[in-house]
């Protein structure tokens, strides 16, 4: 299988900066009316809530591609979802920006969605590593090729892989079992670390809202 990661990337728009310096938001200007900024942080939690739909979307998808092993549909997924991605980190990083800007003066909500922005990417690499590792699964249960082994009858062969496992290789197998299982886990747990931050990140957005409605 083609390399995940190549079929389902963000790439620079994420890696990008605003192009709105930090330094350009002078503390001497008037911060942008209300409304405004409500608009922006608005905006960015319809785009975190399409991020949460293309990732259930790319779960669904690849829990459908293990079984079936359609490839060309899970090629045009994968598509579809970067392309979504990278949407979506342009439109984040284009209201990054804004709050940057005098006119809106919040350099508080930009730094806060650039954080979620980094956190975003480290989630989709971990969840690329993880599809990755369930697709080539545990060294002890991949299947092997038979194409070298020798055949009497139709229903009957001499396989090239039946021996006796010496000490050796059945402890270099639990080995490669185990550096499989703790790469697996830990980019699960990589994965729900993003997710706890990011999840904070937006709570911080939902009382910023809250309070600009209270004005």
């Amino acid at each position: 299988m083609e390399d995940f990661e190549k079929k389902v990337s963000i790439t620079d728009p994420m890696d990008s900066e605003p192009e709105t310096a930090a330094a350009s938001a002078s503390s001497s200007a008037a911060p942008a009316p209300a409304p405004q900024v409500l608009d922006l942080l608005r905006r960015f939690l319809a785009v975190q809530q399409r991020r949460a739909e293309a990732y259930a979307r790319l779960k669904s998808g690849f829990a459908e591609y293990m079984v079936s092993g359609g490839e060309v549909a899970y090629q045009q997924l994968c598509g579809e979802i970067t392309a979504e991605f990278n949407d979506c980190s342009k439109q984040v990083i284009e209201m990054e920006s804004l709050f940057m800007a005098p006119d809106y003066g919040r350099v508080d909500l930009a730094q806060m969605l650039r954080a979620v922005q980094v956190q975003e990417k480290q989630k989709l690499h971990l969840t690329a590593t993880i599809q990755l590792l369930k697709k080539a699964s545990r060294p002890s249960e991949r299947l092997v090729s038979h194409e070298n082994c020798t055949f009497k009858k139709p229903m009957q062969h001499n396989c090239v892989h039946l021996h006796e496992i010496t000490e050796a290789e059945g402890t270099e197998e639990v080995e490669a079992d185990a550096e499989y299982d703790n790469a697996l886990n830990e980019a699960i747990r990589g994965v729900q670390d993003a997710v706890t931050t990011i999840n904070e990140h937006l709570e911080e957005v939902r009382y910023e809202i809250e309070a600009l409605e209270g004005q």
